[in-house]
Order: C-alpha cells, then structure tokens, then sequence
C-alpha cells in the first residue's frame, strides 16, 4: 500500500517549512486552520517521548468530529509508525481538542475521501500526488489506483462510538 516512489523525509529548510504550523498550535492559534490541518500528538516507539506532527485533513466529518488524513510519506511516515505502536495521544484541529481513536480507512473510502478533496482543490491534488511520487494522471479514472496506493488515517475522540 505505501508508494515506493515517495520522496525522502524532509530536511532542512522544508522540514522547518513542515514544522511552522505548530507553532500556530502552541500560540493557541491552531484555530486560524480549521478543519483543513489537525496537530497530531503522539508518543516516539523508540524513545517514548511526546512528537507533535501537522497533517493536513483531506475529509472532515463534522457529524463524527473524524478528520481524515494520508500519510504522505506511507508507511515510512513515522507519525504513522508512531501510532501503531502506541495509541496517539491528542488531536487539535479548529478549536476542537481531543483524546483520539484512530482507524485506517478501507479503500472504498480513500476512494471516496480523495474523489471528494480532488474535487475542492484540482490544481493542487495532481501536482501534490505527482510530488509525493504517487503514479496518479491526474484524472477521475486514475483515482482508484491512487487509492489503492495510498494509507489514510481517520481521527475522532475516544468517546465517539
């Protein structure tokens, strides 16, 4: 399921790039973000510290409170490895925060979850998947492949059922 062409890990100055919206987070103006982002905290499988990770929401839910993301890096992500070996620890996205549960997402539903957001945003979805090195052309009849492609996470508070 994780795409072999993905890039490597960010580094330097896009790293930092990656990073600056948690400070948005930690100045309490996660809120100017809405929906769109989420603040993922979790807890490092090897040292056990507290990480704090931006993920950029590619399907709210505001019925459920569930926010859906890809793992742009799939199953290399460490946020993402980070989660299944331990429970992740908070979620902040507009100004909801909360203890999550998390579930991966089937692939009817990616399909219907990217449909959705190619939709909202077509110039920045092909360019973005193209960039991550998924094999998309850009096209409603690629879809179903980059589905199968792709890992998608959905988060929602521990006392939803």
């Amino acid at each position: 399921m994780a795409s072999a062409q993905a890039p490597a890990k960010p580094r330097g100055l896009l790293r930092l790039g990656y990073r600056l919206p948690i400070a948005l987070y930690r100045a309490n103006l996660g809120w100017l973000l809405g929906h769109r982002f989420l603040l993922l905290t979790h807890r490092g499988r090897k040292s056990g510290a507290p990480r704090q990770t931006v993920l950029e929401v590619v399907r709210y839910d505001p019925a459920r409170r569930e926010s859906a993301v890809v793992s742009a890096y799939g199953d290399r992500a460490d946020w993402y490895q980070n989660i299944l070996a331990s429970p992740p620890i908070e979620v902040q996205t507009g100004r909801d925060r909360y203890a999550p549960r998390y579930r991966l997402l089937a692939p009817d539903e990616r399909l219907t979850a990217l449909s959705a957001y190619r939709k909202r945003y077509p110039r920045a979805f092909a360019a973005v998947m193209r960039f991550l090195g998924f094999a998309y052309d850009g096209t409603e009849s690629g879809l179903p492949s980059l589905a199968d492609q792709v890992i998608m996470v959905a988060f929602r508070p521990r006392e939803s059922a």
